[in-house]
């Protein structure tokens, strides 16, 4: 739900708001120790990595993103035991999302994982081909900022 705060009279009268005025009101997402949540989003496209960071973190004030637009950088630089959730664009050069998925799933085995692509997905047939058990929903872009935080709530929960 979202809620204006007062906005600054404009001078014909009318209230002007910002993208602050709006507060998204929705339930915190946090650990058993009140801790934000962590999450790591790879996508090549560094325009796409910088709006889901921005959407995410400012849709909750309890999640923390890192973005990387390089798949090999974002493994060279991954930290075990520290990510929530991984949040990965498929189709990537260097190294697609699957291959970058399976190499941090063997640094962090409790890795949570949601795969991101604005093709079409067989999921049956890429749970053939890559049995992740990690894997916990696949992502069709381009998504509203809303549905993708209640997709990431429901997988962190």
């Amino acid at each position: 739900m979202v809620e204006p705060k007062t906005g600054e009279s404009h001078a014909s009268g009318r209230q002007r708001f910002s993208a602050e005025d709006y507060q998204l009101k929705q339930p915190l997402i946090v650990d058993s120790l009140g801790q934000r949540k962590r999450i790591l989003v790879v996508d090549d496209n560094s325009d796409i990595a910088f709006t889901l960071q921005l959407g995410l973190e400012n849709s909750d004030k309890t999640i923390q993103v890192s973005r990387y637009d390089n798949p090999v950088k974002a493994l060279a630089d991954f930290e075990p035991n520290f990510y929530d959730l991984l949040l990965v664009d498929i189709n990537m050069p260097l190294m697609n999302g699957f291959e970058l998925c399976q190499e941090l799933l063997q640094k962090d085995i409790n890795l949570k994982v949601c795969f991101m692509t604005s093709g079409e997905i067989n999921m049956d047939a890429v749970r053939e081909v890559h049995p992740l058990k990690s894997i916990g929903c696949f992502i069709k872009k381009p998504i509203a900022t809303e549905a993708l935080v209640r997709r990431i709530r429901a997988e962190l929960e």
